[in-house]
């Protein structure tokens, strides 16, 4: 059955109590955070000022994440009837994106956030870095669910797919191939690769022969290499696709990515102009990506701007992580 699940890239307090809650009825069946949502949410929301000044006296950290996984269950438990009804219902967190490049520290965190929030429906996001693959395979072993984030190349798509796909067989061969008569009870973990395409754009148009083109494309080439595989539990999940200025219709990301099985984490803005009586897009061929690709700007500025991306989106994360804390 053919598939397209839309995703909010967006939480907020009081937002998952009123307006959240009429997206759901029509428009998303999903949801996504980061440290630069929590960022602007716990800093600028009055609704969390009273939470913060009862925790007075904890280290930033622990404040933060009580504010974090509070949020998270609560987004978690608004989601779990799509979620019981096999219609996607996940929300992500991200661990501390200072540990990108510790796989222990990594790992520790991932299962000690996963327990504490306590739901199923959760996704621990984790970025797609060389010290990630292991932790994206330890988790999916044990059954939790995985966000690979802050994916550009093909490469990190292809890393993070055998990861997932090797931890998902290992769960599998652990709980159900050596217990048949417990395959219907136990639901194995899903995982998402999530591709960025916005900011391949907003870094290259300036040398582009054709502009906003390039992220597209780029996501079509991993959306093929993950699909090819026909694992329903690991999908293709496009990110970063929000708009910047007023060149280009709101939901345009949304809409050049219409893929079958696909999902896309998109801002309020763009889920609010995406009307949902669409028609699935056909994804093109490699071939023909790579003759667009080539056409649009040389392979040696593609691979470079993967590189800069991968480092600005650590980077990122890791200051609104750290403003977070020193403002707790």
């Amino acid at each position: 059955m053919k598939k397209f699940s839309l995703w909010c890239d967006f939480i907020e307090n009081s937002f998952l109590d009123n307006e959240f809650l009429t997206l759901l009825e029509n428009k998303i069946n999903g949801a996504t955070s980061n440290p630069s949502i929590f960022k602007n949410a716990i800093l600028n929301s009055a609704s969390y000022k009273e939470k913060i000044s009862r925790l007075k006296g904890k280290k930033a950290k622990e404040i933060y994440e009580e504010l974090a996984v509070l949020d998270i269950q609560k987004a978690a438990d608004k989601l779990a009837l799509k979620f019981f009804n096999n219609d996607d219902g996940f929300i992500s967190i991200e661990i501390d994106p200072r540990f990108y490049d510790n796989t222990a520290l990594s790992l520790g965190e991932a299962k000690r956030l996963y327990t504490a929030i306590a739901r199923e429906n959760v996704m621990i996001k984790i970025p797609a870095t060389p010290a990630s693959y292991e932790v994206m395979y330890e988790l999916m072993k044990i059954g939790v669910n995985v966000n690979a984030t802050l994916v550009f190349s093909l490469e990190q798509s292809q890393k993070c797919f055998e990861a997932l796909n090797e931890g998902l067989k290992a769960f599998r061969k652990n709980n159900i191939s050596l217990n048949p008569d417990c395959a219907k009870k136990i639901r194995s973990p899903k995982g998402v690769i999530s591709i960025f395409v916005s900011r391949f754009d907003r870094l290259l148009n300036s040398k582009a022969l054709e502009k906003n083109r390039i992220g597209i494309l780029n996501a079509n080439l991993a959306y093929n290499n993950i699909i090819r595989n026909n694992e329903p539990n690991i999908r293709a999940l496009f990110a970063s696709t929000g708009v910047k200025g007023d060149d280009l219709a709101k939901d345009y990301y949304i809409k050049e990515l219409l893929f079958e099985n696909s999902i896309n984490t998109a801002p309020l803005d763009a889920i609010h102009a995406f009307q949902k009586d669409f028609e699935f897009k056909k994804p093109l061929m490699n071939f023909e990506l790579y003759t667009e690709l080539n056409k649009i700007i040389s392979q040696d500025e593609r691979e470079k701007a993967c590189q800069i991306l991968l480092d600005d989106g650590l980077e990122q994360f890791c200051r609104a992580f750290e403003e977070i804390l020193r403002v707790l």
